[in-house]
């Protein structure tokens, strides 16, 4: 089993469209940092232009903690796109190359070539999110420095120096455990079809889809809203509460976790009767 999953591993890392999402994050955090490096002190007196009368803030806030917390919040919706274009071609390229037929011949069983593949997508998402931690952490603290963190939401919270990292260290966590879920729906839709744009297309879709009735101020929507994955693909900000919100944390990997098994084990019934004629 080992060796099945190193070889889709590597089946995964030698084609061109894998690394477009680290391309991708590269690209749009060094333009968020060189933004911040040029520009930074007038977002930080934007940031606090409401409170700025009342409290005298003393320290370095505009560092790489305040950075890479503005990156996370804005790249964990968009990194599904990324996901997609990788899981989504996990079964559904076998087909379009038509090497379904030799895939299956292999001395091992269906379900050994499935997760093999799942767990190749799985690692390719957790390096997708430890990439965007080692270019908004480490490079924002490089460029940046440390310092306190200034975090504006419905009130003003500020963490000293000394106790921040585990924060990111857990949201980061917590974004890896949401960003497996997309991981999960595109590679249930990978093997629905034969043909990788469609899964890729079909994920988004339902993530926009999701998106929408979360915003939507409507009674029904509004119900439902926490039957919905999306609804905790923000979880991490709950890391970045004083004290932090517990309890919202396990609400989410709960659902996040009942998501990730039923999509698996719905590929795994369509995967092992699935009839491969190519």
């Amino acid at each position: 089993m080992l060796n099945l999953i190193q070889i889709e591993i590597f089946k995964v890392f030698r084609k061109w469209r894998t690394y477009i999402g680290f391309g991708t994050i590269a690209i749009i955090v060094s333009i968020i940092e060189i933004a911040m490096f040029v520009e930074g002190r007038d977002y930080l007196e934007f940031l606090t232009r409401n409170i700025s009368n009342t409290f005298v803030f003393v320290g370095n806030f505009l560092n790489g903690y305040l950075i890479s917390h503005i990156v996370l919040g804005s790249l964990t919706i968009h990194i599904p796109f990324l996901i997609a274009l990788v899981a989504g071609e996990l079964l559904a390229g076998e087909a379009t190359s038509g090497t379904y037929r030799m895939l299956i011949t292999r001395p091992v069983s269906r379900s050994q070539i499935l997760f093999a593949k799942l767990i190749a997508g799985i690692v390719y998402t957790n390096l997708l999110v430890l990439f965007l931690a080692i270019m908004s952490l480490g490079l924002g603290i490089v460029l940046f420095g440390t310092g306190e963190l200034i975090v504006i939401r419905n009130d003003i919270t500020i963490f000293a120096t000394d106790d921040i990292l585990w924060r990111f260290l857990l949201a980061y966590g917590l974004a890896a455990v949401s960003m497996s879920v997309v991981t999960a729906l595109a590679f249930f839709f990978s093997s629905l079809v034969e043909n990788a744009i469609g899964p890729i297309v079909a994920t988004m879709a339902i993530i926009i889809v999701f998106l929408i009735m979360s915003s939507l101020d409507i009674e029904f929507f509004q119900s439902i809203k926490p039957y919905l994955f999306t609804n905790y693909t923000n979880s991490w900000r709950a890391v970045f509460e004083k004290p932090v919100e517990f309890e919202e944390i396990r609400t989410a990997l709960m659902v996040l976790g009942i998501y990730f098994v039923a999509l698996v084990s719905a590929t795994w019934l369509i995967f092992r009767k699935k009839d491969i004629v190519s």
